[in-house]
């Protein structure tokens, strides 16, 4: 399952790079989707980082990091497929599956971070 969720949160990081290089330039935009490439990257960096935690509250406080920067990913991108739908383009269909992506491994982590506090 690590290397799995290594594997999805590094594509999910390069999925939101590929939109985010489809958007418009402009300075608006661009404050938006330098936040998304931000978070989104740090998702997988911070999951890779945890499989390195000394203990198990550096573990726990590597997971929070991972759902909180999931989360605002997912943020981000509601807030640009909102902004995209107001300028009348068609990026819907790409950022749907990246909503649910977000959704899916904020749900993940919340679900280890649960399994691991109760084993503590």
């Amino acid at each position: 399952m690590k290397e799995i969720m290594k594997q999805r949160t590094k594509k999910f990081a390069l999925d939101c790079w590929i939109l985010c290089s489809k958007l418009p330039k402009s300075r608006e935009y661009n404050a938006y989707v330098s936040q998304l490439i931000r978070c989104s990257s740090s998702v997988g960096a911070n999951y890779r980082a945890l499989q390195r935690a000394k203990s198990n509250a550096d573990f726990i406080n590597k997971l929070k990091i991972v759902e909180e920067e999931a989360d605002e990913s997912h943020f981000f991108l509601e807030l640009l497929n909102d902004v995209s739908k107001l300028e009348n383009l068609q990026f819907e269909k790409q950022f749907l599956p990246l909503i649910q992506e977000a959704n899916e491994i904020t749900a993940i982590i919340v679900s280890t971070l649960k399994t691991v506090r109760n084993k503590s």
